[in-house]
């Protein structure tokens, strides 16, 4: 007899997930209360779906937006902008739950980024919104009467926290910035990114976080390294020196840039607040202009007041290193961008540590051993003496 395999039921539990997970597109689907619709699509972002079915005797559509994965304590959202495209003006069909698992379906229009996603009318009818809670999935059930005899739109969808029982601002990753798109209901036709207005903004959060990352997080860091452990050799002076300034700044120049972009993003973005990460950037800004003023204010090596001006000088150029290094974490929080990103800065960082220890370690070895060196030639110096 042959032998018989016998599978481990966590193996068979696991198995049976995968496949309905898998199974469960928007075309298989099964809704709770047995409706079906003729078409649907799967969103781009977010693991998301919209299934509807378009009467076009009366100009309305039944549809349903499920959100995959959502816990309690949060809110999801699907919406149509009539006359626009992304957040401000979208008609949206919210639903919140609660901490003990209700639902509450409600609409809210949306007339600025500092929306709580008030219960509100739309600009078209809803005669008819449920929302449902099922295997940690929600659905939003709604039949809208479509404005104008239109029936091509712009849609966003969104899922976000629940704080005090109301909505609470979503996560801004690049998954978030990122939900909008275009919808046909009479030809089921959808194409993503409507209008191409939010993939613009993240292309310019993106920019933002490059310059200055690369600028005050990284360029800074090593135009410091230069001042302190090329001078420790003599054949580098004074070429340490001009290095040294046109690292930092370079390194202005590209982070003024960056700043820039995000006080455009701050105007942009108005009532989303990210307090700490603005307050930080305008430290940088007003450190590092300091800095540049202080160059040309640089007394000579022989004067009394350079003591002073080196302790200004270092201490504000190291106070910059630190904020800038908070601030590009805090960016990154902001972001949220793919994990490599964070670890490749932490990466930028660790190498930077390491080669900084390296070169303290050399830089103190060999002032030491200078100084050994001038000991002992002051010391054959003054017993020559001594004998003549």
């Amino acid at each position: 007899m042959g032998k018989s395999f016998h599978f481990h039921p966590i193996f068979c539990i696991l198995i049976a997930i995968l496949t309905t997970s898998y199974a469960q597109d928007c075309n298989t689907y099964t809704f709770s209360n047995n409706n079906v619709y003729a078409t649907c699509v799967s969103l781009p972002a977010l693991n998301s779906q919209l299934h509807w079915n378009y009467h076009p005797t009366n100009a309305t559509v039944d549809v349903a937006y499920r959100q995959t994965g959502v816990s309690t304590s949060q809110w999801a959202a699907w919406a149509l902008n009539v006359d626009g495209s992304g957040m401000v003006g979208a008609q949206a069909l919210v639903a919140l739950i609660s901490s003990n698992g209700s639902v509450q379906a409600y609409t809210s229009s949306v007339t600025g980024y500092a929306t709580g996603l008030q219960p509100s009318g739309l600009s078209f009818g809803v005669p008819r919104i449920t929302a449902e809670m099922v295997n940690g999935d929600v659905v939003i059930y709604a039949t809208l009467v479509l404005p104008g005899g239109r029936t091509s739109f712009n849609q966003v969808w969104q899922v976000g926290p629940v704080n005090g029982g109301s909505p609470a601002p979503h996560r801004m990753g690049s998954d978030n910035a990122n939900l909008l798109g275009r919808v046909d209901f009479s030809t089921g036709e959808t194409s993503a990114d409507g209008g191409n207005v939010g993939g613009s903004r993240q292309r310019r959060r993106n920019t933002h976080g490059v310059l200055n990352a690369v600028s005050w997080g990284v360029m800074m860091p090593m135009g410091a390294m230069a001042a302190r452990y090329l001078k420790v050799f003599k054949s580098a002076n004074p070429a340490w020196f001009y290095i040294h300034v046109t690292c930092q700044a370079s390194a202005y120049i590209v982070g003024v840039a960056g700043w820039a972009t995000g006080l455009k993003l701050g105007s942009d973005s108005v009532g989303i607040k990210y307090n700490t990460h603005r307050n930080i950037g305008i430290a940088l800004f007003a450190l590092g202009t300091l800095q540049a003023f202080a160059l040309l204010l640089r007394p000579k090596p022989e004067n009394k007041y350079r003591f002073y001006w080196n302790i200004y000088h270092h201490a504000t150029g190291y106070t910059v290193i630190i904020l800038s290094i908070v601030n590009v974490f805090k960016g990154l929080d902001i972001l949220d961008p793919e994990k490599q990103w964070k670890k490749a800065y932490i990466g930028i960082l660790i190498s930077l540590g390491v080669e900084t220890l390296i070169f303290e370690a050399y830089t103190w070895f060999v002032v030491l051993k200078r100084k050994q060196d001038d000991d002992k030639i002051g010391h054959v110096s003054n017993g020559y003496t001594q004998s003549a």
